[in-house]
């Protein structure tokens, strides 16, 4: 009875381990997570800012983690943007191999590449299989490309044994400013190790035209009294686009500055040329009247100005798309007799000018305040907060663009700058008694073909 209990129970329990041993076999391992894959990116945005158009920017990144990943990752960029898993190959799209998320994590990089203006956005995707798909928002805004060109760095204007007022000096600028929108002319003062100059002066930058070998005034700007203008970050901005026929390839420009000690200032001048589709590809310039070597080297004001011309005849080219005229205009002195509000001539004198086509008053020139007291320069030594006409100590003078309402192609026109009528009683008690305009002024045309300078004749 003993014995056949024993086999009962081996028996049973051979029977309980074969069936255990078949019910292991016959249950299938857990299923794997296939809802989760690439792991939340981080960041999940990259701003790239502001590119300029055919550039590339910086990269930014971010990290992907990965979970129960069992085929190749495919990374894929929206329009205008590359991804990169090594920083240094970039493409629209990256197929990264299993075997490179061993760490279980890996960095991806981004580039901004606009190709047109504008604000750009889109999703950067990450898939695997038949994972979930994530995403990478992604922005940035395409500018114009600027081409940046620096021409005088730190020279010294000074007066004195040795010294000199101005520089001449030759420089290579952009060469084809065909599609060329923009140039701006940045003029950054600094002081010399004896300190800035006391006082507001006249300044200018000019470019010399092969043509005829003329320095044309491209920019005019008043000195701070006794200060830099390191509050203006790239310094005065002026836009010279109208001189862009003769800012091309090698040029010969001049800074001048009016200072009469030897303690002076030191100048640097660069030039933006800004890419984009200009209002017509060619230029051309030329000088209608300049009498600005210096302040009072201008147009005597209110007394005989015979020795002053002021008419000039002009001549079109056939081709001109667009005409304009271009002027700067400074007054200096303090001759009498004052006017009702205490204003001597010309720094203070409120006037307004006429430019006379063909004999009729076509365009005016104000010359009064223009908001001295809110001068980014501040504060500076001297008298530099009242208006002036037409101008401000430490700020760049007004460029003054008058646009004719058709393009005159082909004609002929007299032109005559007329200014506000003034006698100057020759009583002031001023050691100079004399009033001045120092004045520039230019015809610009313009086509979308080469066109020549217009002809000017006295």
């Amino acid at each position: 009875m003993k014995h056949s209990n024993f086999k009962f129970l081996l028996g049973l329990l051979v029977l309980i381990t074969l069936n255990i041993s078949c019910s292991s076999a016959d249950v299938a391992p857990p299923p794997a997570d296939t809802t989760v894959g690439p792991l939340s990116p981080s960041p999940s945005t990259l701003n790239l800012d502001n590119v300029m158009v055919n550039t590339e920017s910086v990269s930014k990144s971010f990290t992907v983690s990965v979970t129960n990943v069992s085929t190749d990752i495919s990374v894929t960029a929206p329009t205008y943007f590359k991804v990169s898993t090594d920083n240094v190959t970039f493409a629209s799209s990256q197929n990264i191999p299993v075997a490179n998320f061993a760490s279980g994590s890996l960095v991806i990089y981004v580039k901004f590449a606009p190709t047109e203006l504008g604000f750009k956005n889109g999703n950067i995707t990450i898939s695997s299989g038949t994972l979930s798909e994530k995403t990478v928002a992604v922005a940035g805004t395409g500018i114009p490309r600027v081409y940046n060109y620096p021409t005088f760095t730190n020279v010294a204007a000074a007066f004195g044994t040795g010294l000199s007022q101005s520089n001449t000096q030759t420089f290579t600028l952009h060469n084809d400013n065909s599609n060329i929108q923009k140039i701006y002319a940045y003029i950054k003062l600094r002081c010399p190790s004896a300190g800035c100059n006391a006082w507001d002066v006249f300044a200018n930058v000019k470019v010399k035209d092969p043509s005829s070998n003329e320095w044309y005034e491209i920019a005019r700007y008043i000195t701070p009294y006794g200060k830099n203008n390191a509050q203006v970050d790239r310094g005065f901005k002026v836009d010279v686009t109208d001189f862009k026929s003769l800012l091309s390839g090698t040029v010969e420009l001049r800074s001048f500055v009016e200072v009469w000690g030897s303690d002076g200032w030191v100048v640097s001048v660069d030039f933006d040329f800004i890419e984009g589709t200009p209002d017509y590809p060619y230029y051309a310039i030329s000088r209608l009247i300049q009498y600005n070597d210096n302040s009072l080297e201008g147009v005597i004001y209110g007394e005989n100005a015979s020795a002053f011309d002021l008419t000039k005849s002009v001549q079109i080219p056939a081709n001109a798309l667009a005409t304009n005229l271009r002027t700067i205009i400074t007054g200096w002195g303090h001759a009498t007799p004052n006017d009702p509000d205490g204003r001597p001539c010309a720094e203070w004198c409120f006037r307004t000018h006429n430019v006379k086509i063909n004999g009729s008053n076509t365009f005016s020139h104000y010359l009064g305040p223009i908001g001295c007291a809110s001068n980014l320069v501040q504060p500076q030594s001297g008298n530099w907060s009242p208006d002036r006409a037409g101008w401000c100590p430490g700020m760049a003078v007004p460029i003054r663009t008058d646009n004719f309402s058709s393009s005159l192609a082909g004609q002929s026109l007299n032109y005559e700058y007329a200014f506000q009528p003034w006698v100057n009683d020759l009583a002031s008690t001023n050691a100079n008694i004399h009033a001045y305009y120092a004045i520039s002024s230019f015809v610009v045309v313009k086509s979308n073909t080469p066109i020549v300078k217009p002809t000017v004749t006295e």
